[in-house]
């Protein structure tokens, strides 16, 4: 966990393929711990295919029963089906936005939102920044995107800096 702090989390990311890992992570997340997650983030990426949404956008229904045997993911039927849909919606929008980036990055005005909380206590679960991008995404039909799943994407993609005041990267 120290490591993905201090190499990853917040950092600004603008690869669509990157904000499409953390989308499908953030959802898988949802009812389980992060540490659960980070643990099997390699075998997220092996089993879709390094994250390419073109790629994944192509799985039929067997290669989606093969991924809920894969136990090296997290195995819920919505959850995978959602990774999937979710990376042909991220197409439509690179094809109307001209990128996935660009689109999410709207909603912070293009520039990370410096929050500076005082301590763990002061970082919230959800923002407007986060309802509006969640709006934006359900209207689309993605799914896994609540405001909170959004939130915590915000923050891994460095979209928010909510590092503490006494961490080093919150400077």
């Amino acid at each position: 966990m120290v490591r993905y702090h201090d190499r990853e989390w917040g950092r600004p990311q603008h690869d669509d393929r990157v904000l499409y890992e953390f989308l499908v992570l953030e959802g898988a997340q949802a009812g389980l711990s992060w540490q659960t997650i980070l643990r099997k983030r390699e075998n997220y990426r092996k089993a879709f295919a390094g994250f390419d949404p073109v790629r994944v956008a192509r799985f039929d229904a067997a290669r989606r029963r093969r991924l809920l045997a894969d136990p090296g993911i997290v195995r819920n039927r919505a959850k995978v089906a959602s990774a999937v849909e979710n990376a042909r919606l991220l197409l439509a929008v690179q094809k109307e936005q001209g990128s996935f980036d660009r689109f999410v990055w709207s909603f912070v005005g293009g520039r990370p939102q410096r929050r500076r909380p005082r301590s763990l206590a002061d970082i919230p679960a959800n923002t407007p920044e986060s309802d509006a991008l969640s709006a934006a995404l359900r209207a689309r039909g993605f799914r896994f995107v609540g405001s909170t799943i959004c939130y915590a994407f915000m923050q891994a993609c460095g979209l928010v800096n909510d590092h503490v005041r006494t961490c080093f990267l919150a400077r």
